[in-house]
């Protein structure tokens, strides 16, 4: 082979001949049979963990399987290690089970049938930053997901999860991968724990709850309301417009990829910039927060938990958990004799805020709202229209617009796209 090459071994009785030593061998000059388990280190630091072969119940395994004890062996090898943080790749051959989970679809792969037990808890224990996979025959590349649990534990590195067809297919399926990676002991810690835009819960949180009760993970439905620290006075930066391109995976819910922040972002679920004691509730895309200096002690804050710039650059699954808590809040404040006024500044923001305020139901109407904002609108020159009862806001404003947008709980908007300046406080003022 022209460049250094390592393989894994066998996965049925038929190709088990090839590889004459299940401890790992040379079996041509530059290819390597790395054996059926191990860790393997290379000169700049890169660390990698495989596990070769398919699942077996029966010890001591076949020589094309691997077993419980294996993996048992594996995992104690390196999480002895009392500096252990994760590897960053780990190469097996079958998938791990369940690892479709709060994920995008992995099209025809039934991903709670398919796959190994004992390679999950594997990936769940070594943490790979790209865990690759090949046996299922298929290119498959999975949503990033969460090494921690948000609030409770100290933020982790991602991993993602990579499966390839086999080589030279004839429906021409993806079955080479090639990426660059610095080694996760070189990196800054800061850089190695940035939570990309897309990251998902862990795929196997049951099963790890079960390993480590005492722990006691939570699955993201079964988190309970928590609480967080923004800081509504700080600059935020200079608005970052949408790229809005299309990646090539056609999965719907990578369509609008949105730009990631430039600095630090006080608002983003997994920035080490947020502080804990004002969320509300966290739900899967999204969360609850009350405000930093509100205008009432029970003015809150609806926000995505991944980076987005506004309301117009949401995926539809976000768009839907949204929707939600307004209905939920809406319920909430009529409980209290309260209706709620929603308003979003698309304009020197840099993460989208829903701005709720609770206003008493026998002070004010819906239509004396609407008259307030419009008054003071043309005070100030600024147009704002009324968007048609049944119409949404991304009918009139593209991903990149600055826009002011006001919503009340009976469903009535007013917008205003905003061309040159705009007074940054117009909705507090109101």
């Amino acid at each position: 082979a022209p460049i250094p090459t390592y393989v894994l071994g066998a996965n049925n009785q038929e190709t088990a001949h090839y590889f004459p030593d299940i401890s790992g061998c040379e079996l041509a000059e530059n290819i390597t049979y790395l054996g059926r388990r191990g860790f393997y280190s290379g000169t700049s630091g890169l660390q990698i963990a495989y596990l070769s072969g398919t699942e077996s119940q029966d010890e001591p395994a076949p020589a094309y399987s691997f077993s419980a004890k294996d993996v048992a062996e594996l995992k104690t090898s390196l999480l002895s290690t009392p500096s252990f943080r994760g590897v960053d790749i780990l190469l097996t051959s079958p998938w791990p089970r369940d690892m479709g989970t709060f994920a995008n679809s992995a099209g025809e792969i039934d991903t709670k049938k398919c796959g190994s037990k004992l390679v999950s808890d594997l990936a769940a224990s070594l943490k790979p930053r790209y865990h690759f996979a090949a046996l299922e025959k298929t290119y498959y590349e999975r949503l990033p997901y969460r090494n921690h649990v948000v609030l409770q534990e100290t933020p982790q590195h991602v991993s993602r999860f990579i499966a390839l067809a086999d080589v030279g297919n004839t429906s021409k399926k993806k079955y080479l991968y090639a990426f660059s990676i610095v080694p996760m002991s070189l990196m800054d810690p800061a850089e190695l724990v940035k939570q990309p835009q897309d990251v998902t819960e862990n795929p196997y949180r049951t099963s790890w709850k079960e390993a480590q009760k005492t722990k006691a993970p939570l699955c993201a439905e079964e988190e309970p309301a928590r609480q967080f620290f923004f800081d509504l006075n700080k600059h935020q930066g200079k608005k970052r417009p949408s790229d809005g391109k299309e990646r090539g995976n056609s999965q719907p819910k990578q369509a609008k990829k949105p730009p990631q922040p430039t600095g630090p972002c006080w608002f983003c679920l997994a920035s080490p910039e947020v502080e804990k004691h004002l969320v509300v509730s966290i739900g899967t895309h999204c969360y609850l927060a009350l405000a930093k200096g509100g205008l009432l002690p029970d003015h809150v804050l609806i926000l995505p938990i991944g980076h987005y710039q506004s309301v117009v650059d949401l995926s539809s699954e976000v768009v839907e958990e949204v929707t939600k808590y307004k209905f939920a809040l809406k319920e909430f404040f009529r409980s209290k004799g309260k209706r709620y006024v929603l308003f979003e500044r698309n304009y020197r923001s840099q993460h989208l805020q829903l701005q709720v305020i609770p206003v008493p139901l026998d002070h004010c109407t819906p239509e004396d709202i609407k008259e307030s904002f419009i008054a003071q609108a043309q005070e100030q020159q600024i147009e704002l229209l009324e968007i048609p009862e049944h119409s949404d806001i991304t009918q009139v404003a593209q991903p990149g617009t600055p826009y002011f947008y006001v919503e009340l709980d009976t469903g009535e908007k007013l917008f205003h796209r905003i061309r040159g300046r705009f007074p940054l406080h117009f909705g507090r003022s109101v």
